[in-house]
């Protein structure tokens, strides 16, 4: 394996200029620097980590810890987390918390136990239900640093990383009711967590402020996955006036469409359907689901350059909150 000191020896320099070099640092030269680094990629150079832990103190490895792997915009995230984890040297644990509050107190009393330099997470849907936040404020006092993504506590002092959840809704809503629709169902799985219950209040505002709309916000809490389906077909079979459908979650929206074609009802002619998800099933429904992008990838690289920043500077650093664009994608449900 080539070593700092082979570097040094064909350079004719020290190893500490090698070092700073391959670091970027101020003290050296931008020529110098290039002739390091040319010569290190030449010589297929990669620098010992092990070492490097033992020197600095760090494992340059971060926590993640994820609700629920099966659902496909954490699985993106972390897909971002990974490869741009990757791209600046660092490794990355992940636990899963299957929304879970125990397992997630677990997991980081687990990775702060000398296991990473710091966390990338999203809360568990327990957590928030239970409105906890004692475990991370632990983790923070001890010196952690720490980014939450999508699902957040704004009272927790750390780093975030979010869509605008409200003006996402608001601009689907405000979509469907440009479209004619006059009578728009909310359907929602997530109405105890903190991006959904924005996203209502963004499907409400949209309703209040747009003009010459008569109906009252209608929305629709499902239970659980396995009874959602016929709680939607039964709102069909109830309310045969609805004409626009917004699911803030993964599935609904897909549902919606599923149940509208049950009954005949002509997609994007009769109801349109938008649906508010990273799930990779929306643009292959039959027609495809229009939909809110959330950058999912987009998100997970964001929290680790964060993360990373703070890691190098020694001196506490502003707490900000960060956020992603989304963008409203319209296929074959709406007009």
């Amino acid at each position: 394996m080539v070593t700092l000191k082979q570097l040094a020896e064909q350079l004719n320099v020290s190893v500490s200029t090698v070092s700073k070099a391959l670091n970027g640092s101020y003290e050296i030269s931008d020529e110098t620097i290039k002739r390091v680094k040319e010569l290190a990629d030449m010589m297929n150079y990669r620098p010992n980590k092990m070492a490097l832990s033992l020197k600095h103190s760090k494992t340059f490895t971060i926590g993640v810890i994820v609700p629920d792997i099966l659902n496909h915009f954490f699985a993106k995230v972390l897909y971002g987390i990974e490869q741009e984890a990757t791209e600046l040297g660092y490794n990355i644990i992940t636990c899963l918390s299957n929304e879970s509050f125990d397992k997630e107190v677990n997991s980081l009393e687990f990775l702060a136990n000398g296991s990473v330099d710091g966390f990338i997470l999203a809360m568990a849907e327990e957590t928030q239900v239970l409105e906890k936040s004692e475990h991370f404020d632990t983790i923070l006092n001890q010196k952690f640093p720490m980014v939450m993504f999508d699902r957040v506590n704004d009272s927790i002092a750390c780093d975030k990383v979010i869509i605008d959840d409200f003006n996402a809704a608001y601009n689907a809503t405000t979509h469907l009711l440009k479209e004619g629709r006059r009578k728009i169902v909310l359907l929602t799985g997530i109405d105890e967590l903190s991006v959904g219950k924005l996203r209502v209040k963004g499907y409400e505002k949209a309703l209040k402020d747009f003009s010459g709309y008569t109906a009252e916000p209608f929305v629709l809490k499902v239970n659980t996955i396995e009874t959602a389906n016929t709680e939607i077909g039964a709102l069909f079979d109830e309310e045969d006036d609805i004409d626009g459908i917004l699911g803030i979650d993964n599935s609904t929206g897909v549902m919606a469409l599923i149940n509208a074609q049950k009954r005949n009802i002509n997609v994007p002619k009769d109801m349109s359907i938008i649906g508010f998800s990273a799930s990779n099933v929306l643009p292959f429904t039959d027609p495809k689901l229009s939909t809110v992008s959330q950058n999912a990838i987009k998100m997970g690289k964001k929290a680790v350059n964060i993360l990373v920043e703070k890691l190098k500077v020694e001196e506490e650093a502003p707490i900000k909150t960060h956020m992603v664009e989304t963008k409203l994608i319209l296929r074959g449900t709406t007009l």
